[in-house]
């Protein structure tokens, strides 16, 4: 039995690729082809077709790396192809195996209509559906020659990935430029055979149903004449029609299909081939929804929309037409598809706010959930954001590619830090990327956790990456999947439509609780520093711009600059893609991050100066305008005072220790460097325990089995060097008269001066590390081990912090050998902690030893990294990184110091103190932002948060005319029976949105 049937499968399967698909084109004549290679960058369309073009032939090269060629085909179709489907059959030089990651073109019409784009799996453009004889065909081609970054020998270090340091070699050479004849027969008994091969081994040995479609097509192929194919194409597909008729049963999986691609907005392309990728896919998709009946495609990335608004209008305009009629869905309600671990609070609410904002006024549609299937984990403060902004569900994949622990649901609830729950799925067909395989639709079925309970899961089908989306192959298949025997049923269906039957079946879903930790993938908390410094650098500045424009422009000095706060907020939101933000693109992208957001903190800063001159005045006062604090009283500017408190810096002699001492803590440094002792002075305290020194720097070989960029594999733990040797070691008042140590260090062929301050009543030791990274396969972490028997790590994410074990009890504990945070990480016992915080770090490790004299903590933040791919010089220049110990943290101070830390003081001379336009009180209130609405109207928008997980009250005083205090959504959207009056109640974590109509 066995033995027929690879005999059937076999003979059908060379059937298929040798006879029956070269068959799909019957005829052909080949097209003249002329060219013109551009010098530089992309030139518009309009541009592109008044080029003049030489000849250029078949089979020759063509495209440098980066470089943009605009063919130009012309051609007639013969006579006797009159009543014939016509289409061009244009091959650029393909690999059919890399669809995504190569050259691809959008053609258009010498009207400048966009037709559709042509790439690996879609190398088709329609001419006529019944031909005359005799048209006249022009075609022009804007062909993108793009590196191939990822192949079949993949994460080797290339210097393609900038068109700085790329070859000028042409990459490419044309293949195919025809005219063919289409058969539609043949392409339908094409399809007919792919399905069912792809059934009948997803199928039990020796299941009745399988052996009913082994013989028949066997009987298909034994009335196919393989010299006629096109002649006895239908007579074979009547063989094959009884078990394509028949129905699923009752009980089969349903999966809703939604056409889709994945377009990552950079990645191992820069930021201007995306555009074009953009307007490529939604270009084949327009015309595909044009061509069908039932098929919808969902995009996400509100970004995504507006560069083909401004750069291809032309494609805009039937992209709008499409979201119009239904048919195209504007997905995920987010500016881009961002991180969500590493961004701040503020700025998931304006990917919210932005993304929701250009929907409503381009397609006067909102999303109603939130769509990420490609980021690299989930932070536990989602939950509550997405529903605080509107948002009913949301839908993700990427868990599934855990490396340790197979996540337990499919469809649940997902119960975030404050304790709100969103409704869930991730499709167990395991993809984002779905052709609708024979395999990918039994998995759906098979895999499903919730089977006992539901019967639907959900599946993006499309190629991503500028792939061209959903192909004709796959609406073909979804027509035959629709309602077959041995299958899970599949229609296409908005993901809307299956949330709400979803929730409708799933009574008592399941819940999970905290985090979203990917089990990979963690190196993307260290990678690409300088742009992660900056992105913070940004967020933090524009806050400050906000408040201070806000307060200025209510008390009637200057005017809001709602435009330049747009744009440099546009700017910022994009920069948190998820191949951005995680350091995990080419140099090209890394390289215009750094510069446009060194361009963003410069003008908010600008925006952030002439906001506080304007409320100064004039005069020689000096006034510190302090920003976000916690339990803020003073978002405003007050007159400067002396830094009060004692301070001293002493050498010790016998132990060679430098102390640095104020009325809070004392800490003693070593000649190495290092932080030998850090007590509490009002408890007696030790922090740091005997014999393993805090500020202990350890190189580590980092060389993850693949992903470069992305990943560190736990094995790069085994060893370590110690950075104890010191070239350079003073000590003595620094800055302001604060005890200071300075110290420098060489090793391998990097250096790092360290800068180590204490500050007048301050409980943060500040160590400034001033590094010139030169390493290459390097992971570099500061330790701080500490004497505190903790259960927990409690770190910092929005609006709260999230905790984790300190043990690795289970397979799940273990798996988290490297986590995130933000500004801080607390470790405490009952009545006593420290913190460690940083100014741009997001990843740490926690380990936990014990000895004869207790349990030691120990955090370990990490640095640097120095992975070649994608980029092979990562991260290798200059950094300035700030960290800290907080001696005798709570998680009050802790928060303090990482908002303090990140958020300075700024010091201006004026005429006098400047009032606040509101202050906050409430034990753990923080007050997040202070700005002027987004609809303009001038009302004042508050959001304040919980930060201590516990339930507190407080108020808010407002100190200019209004007309009452209400609370509103997260982007701003009136409420029914929305909260009013300036008392405050929170719950642990929980995050306000206040309006204040100004009177």
């Amino acid at each position: 039995m066995h033995d027929e049937t690879s005999l059937t499968v076999g003979r059908v399967t060379r059937v298929l690729d040798e006879r029956v698909r070269p068959a799909i084109y019957s005829a052909r004549v080949p097209l003249t082809v002329e060219a013109h290679q551009l010098p530089g960058e992309p030139i518009a369309p309009a541009e592109g077709l008044a080029l003049v073009f030489v000849p250029h032939q078949v089979g020759s090269a063509w495209g440098p790396a980066w470089g943009t060629t605009w063919f130009k085909v012309t051609g007639t179709v013969p006579a006797d192809w009159a009543g014939k489907r016509v289409e061009a059959h244009l091959d650029l030089g393909f690999d059919v195996n890399m669809t995504g990651f190569q050259q691809e073109a959008l053609v258009y019409l010498p009207d400048l209509t966009p037709v559709k784009s042509l790439n690996p799996r879609n190398q088709w453009v329609p001419i006529t559906p019944d031909a005359n004889g005799g048209e006249q065909i022009t075609l022009f081609l804007e062909a993108a020659s793009n590196p191939v970054l990822l192949d079949y020998h993949p994460f080797l270090p290339t210097r393609d990935g900038d068109v700085l340091t790329t070859s000028t070699r042409p990459l490419y050479r044309l293949r195919t430029m025809d005219l063919a004849v289409f058969e539609p027969e043949v392409f339908e008994l094409a399809l007919d055979l792919e399905v069912l091969v792809d059934l009948q081994a997803e199928l039990a040995a020796t299941e009745p149903r399988r052996m009913r479609i082994l013989q028949a097509l066997d009987d298909a192929l034994d009335v196919l004449d393989l010299q006629h194919i096109v002649e006895t194409a239908t007579q074979a597909r009547a063989r094959l029609a009884d078990v394509l008729a028949r129905p699923a049963d009752a009980s089969a999986h349903h999966i809703s299909a939604v056409g889709h691609a994945h377009i990552d907005s950079a990645w191992l392309w820069p930021v201007r081939e995306t555009i074009r990728k953009v307007a490529r896919t939604t270009s084949t998709m327009a015309r595909l929804i044009d061509e069908t009946d039932e098929f919808v495609y969902g995009m996400s990335s509100a970004q995504q929309y507006k560069w083909i608004k401004e750069h291809r209008p032309e494609v805009y305009e039937r992209v709008r037409a499409a979201v119009a009629a239904g048919r195209f869905l504007p997905l995920g309600g987010m500016w881009v598809e961002s991180d969500t671990v590493m961004p701040t609070g503020e700025s998931l609410a304006r990917q919210f706010l932005y993304g929701q904002r250009f929907f409503e006024s381009e397609f006067g549609v909102r999303s109603r959930g939130v769509w990420l299937p490609d980021s690299f984990g989930y932070s536990p403060a989602l939950p509550q954001l997405m529903r605080r902004a509107g948002f009913e569900w949301f839908f993700t994949q990427k868990i599934s590619w855990n490396q340790r622990n197979v996540f337990p649901h499919h469809t649940f609830l997902w119960e975030g830090i404050d304790g709100s729950r969103m409704f869930t799925h991730f499709p167990p067909m395991v993809t984002y990327n779905s052709e609708l395989s024979g395999e990918e639709v039994a998995k759906a079925s098979r895999q499903f956790q919730e089977n006992r309970v539901a019967t639907r899961s959900l599946a993006p089908v499309g190629w991503g990456d500028g792939g061209g989306g959903t192909t004709r192959e796959m609406v073909g298949k979804q027509q035959r999947l629709a309602n077959l025997e041995g299958s899970a049923t599949v229609q296409w269906e908005s993901p809307d439509t299956f949330f709400e039957q979803a929730r409708a079946e799933l009574a008592k879903p399941a819940v999970w609780v905290g985090e979203l930790y990917l089990e990979l993938h963690r190196g993307t908390l260290t990678s690409q520093h300088q742009t992660k410094a900056l992105h913070r650098r940004a967020e933090h500045t524009l806050l400050e711009a906000e408040l201070w424009a806000a307060t200025a422009a209510v008390r009637g000095l200057a005017d809001y600059p709602y435009d330049a706060l747009d744009r440099l907020w546009e700017t910022v939101l994009l920069n948190e893609f998820h191949d951005i933000l995680p350091g995990t693109s080419i140099a090209w992208v890394h390289r215009e991050a750094v510069a446009v957001l060194t361009d963003v903190v410069a003008e908010a800063t600008a925006l952030a100066d002439t906001a506080r001159a304007a409320l100064a005045g004039t005069g020689d006062v000096p006034l510190v305008f302090t920003p976000y604090r916690v339990g803020d009283e003073a978002l405003a500017a007050a007159p400067a005072t002396g830094p009060g408190g004692r301070v001293s810096i002493g050498y010790g002699e016998e132990d060679e220790v430098v102390e640095l001492t104020n009325h809070l803590v004392r800490v003693l440094i070593s000649r190495e460097g290092l932080i030998v002792s850090a007590v509490d002075l009002a408890t007696g305290r030790e922090t740091i325990p005997l014999g393993q020194p805090a500020n202990l720097l350890q190189l580590h070989q980092d060389f993850p089995n693949k992903w470069d960029a992305w990943d560190i594999d736990r094995y790069y733990r085994n060893t370590a060097t110690e950075l104890r040797d010191v070239y350079t070691f003073t000590w003595g008042l620094g800055d302001h008269g604060h005890p200071t140590v300075r110290l420098h260090r060489r090793f391998s062929e990097s250096s790092i001066t360290q800068v180590i301050t204490l500050a007048p009543g301050s409980r943060t030791l500040l160590i400034r590390n001033e590094i010139d990274w030169r390493e290459t396969e390097k992971l570099l972490k500061q330790s701080f081990p500490l004497a505190i028997q903790a259960q927990t790590t409690d770190a910092e994410t929005q609006y709260g912090y999230q905790s984790r074990a300190t043990h690795v009890n289970t397979s799940w504990e273990a798996a988290k050998f490297e986590t995130s945070m933000h500004r801080f990480v607390l470790v405490q016992e009952r009545g006593f902690g420290a913190a460690v915080v940083n100014d741009s770090l997001y990843g740490y490790d926690t380990t936990r030893d014990s000895d004869e004299s207790g349990v030691t903590t120990t955090v370990r933040l990490s640095l640097l990294r120095a992975p070649r791919f994608p980029d092979p010089d990562t991260d290798h220049g200059l950094h300035v990184i700030t960290t800290g110990l907080v001696i005798g943290a709570d998680t009050e101070s802790a928060t303090a110091a990482g908002i303090e830390l990140n958020s300075p003081a700024t010091a201006v001379s004026g005429s006098g103190p400047v009032e606040p336009l509101v202050t906050v009180t409430g034990r753990g209130i923080v007050v997040s932002s202070v700005k002027l609405a987004a609809d303009r109207s001038g009302d004042v928008i508050v959001r304040v948060y919980e930060a201590l997980g516990e339930r507190t009250t407080g108020e808010i005083r407002v100190s200019f005319a209004h007309a009452g205090v209400r609370e509103v959504s997260l982007i701003e959207d009136e409420l029914p029976d929305a909260r009013t009056g300036s008392s405050l109640s929170l719950t642990p974590f929980e995050v306000r949105t206040l309006r204040i109509p100004r009177a």
